[in-house]
C-alpha cells in the first residue's frame, strides 16, 4: 500500500514538470550573415550584409507576431561584426532547436548566374559547393586568432575541408528536411530559379549542435538578382517563404 502510494505521489509531482517541459518555447535562432568590418559579397552597390540583415529582421519579424511560442534569437541586429564560432555560441548557449544562417552568393566578375539555393553541412560534392563554402568562411581571415581558435584551419585550403568527408552528423536528415522545405517555399513564394538543396563545409554549420542550414538568396553579382534582392518587395517575398518553411518544420518537430 505505501508502495502505491509512494508512485501515486511521485507521478502528481511529474505531472506539472511534464507539463511545463511540453509548454516550453521552441527557440529559434537567426544568423544574418557577415556585417561590421566584413562587408561580405558585393554588388554595384549593395552590400550582402546589408541584404542578409533586412531579409533575417523581416524573417524575425514574422515568427515574432504570427507565432507566439517561439522564442526568436539574432546573432546581429544592427551593422556589427561577429565571429562565426560566436554565431554558432548564441545557438548552443541558448539550447536552440533550429539555426538558420542568412547569406547571399557571388560570382568573380563576368560571370553570371540567378538562382535560390540551401545548404546544409556535409561533402563538397561538387566544385561550385567548395567554392561557395571557401567565400563564406573566409570570413575568419579578419578575426586576429583565428588560427587558434579555428585549430588551424585555412579556409583556402581544399585540404582543410578533408575533414568534412568524415563528419557525422546526428542532425543531418531534420537539416536536409528543413532545407527542401524552405528551399522549395521561397522558390514559389517568391518566384525565383530553383538552384536546389546541397552540401558544403560551412565552419557557421559545424559548430552548431542543432538542425541547422544556410541559405543564399540569390547573385548580389548578376544585376538583376541585385536590384531584386535589395527591393523591399523581394526581401518580404524571401522572408515570407523562409517563414512559411519554418512554421512547416515547427509543426513537425516542436513536440520533442
Amino acid at each position: 500500500m505505501k508502495k502505491k502510494t509512494l508512485f501515486l505521489l511521485l507521478m502528481l509531482l511529474a505531472l506539472p514538470l511534464a507539463m511545463m517541459a511540453g509548454n516550453g518555447k521552441f527557440t529559434l535562432v537567426i544568423d544574418a550573415g557577415h556585417g561590421g568590418r566584413d562587408s561580405g559579397a558585393k554588388g554595384s552597390s549593395a552590400y550582402e550584409k546589408n541584404i542578409n540583415l533586412k531579409v533575417a529582421l523581416a524573417f524575425g519579424s514574422m515568427v515574432e507576431r504570427n507565432c507566439p511560442d517561439v522564442k526568436v534569437i539574432y546573432t546581429r541586429k544592427t551593422d556589427v561584426f561577429i565571429p562565426l564560432s560566436e554565431r554558432a555560441a548564441i545557438a548552443n548557449r541558448n539550447k536552440a532547436d533550429l539555426f538558420i544562417s542568412i547569406h547571399t552568393n557571388a560570382l568573380p566578375k563576368g560571370k553570371v548566374a540567378r538562382g535560390f539555393e540551401v545548404y546544409t553541412l556535409g561533402m563538397h560534392r561538387a566544385s561550385d559547393n567548395l567554392d561557395v563554402a571557401k567565400r563564406e568562411n573566409s570570413v575568419i581571415l579578419v578575426e586576429k586568432d583565428y588560427k587558434t581558435r579555428y585549430q588551424g584551419f585555412d579556409p583556402k585550403s581544399s585540404e582543410s575541408y578533408i575533414m568534412f568527408e568524415f563528419m557525422q552528423d546526428k542532425y543531418m536528415a531534420r537539416s536536409v528536411e528543413l532545407a527542401r522545405m524552405i528551399q522549395r517555399n521561397v522558390c514559389k513564394t517568391a518566384n525565383r530559379p530553383n538552384k536546389g538543396v546541397h552540401q558544403a563545409g560551412f565552419l557557421v554549420l559545424r559548430e552548431t549542435s542543432m538542425p541547422s542550414c544556410l541559405i543564399e538568396l540569390g547573385f548580389i553579382t548578376t544585376p538583376d538578382e541585385e536590384r531584386l534582392l535589395n527591393s523591399e518587395s523581394g526581401v518580404n517575398a524571401h522572408a515570407r517563404g523562409i517563414f512559411d518553411a519554418f512554421v512547416s518544420y515547427k509543426n513537425k518537430y516542436k513536440a520533442r
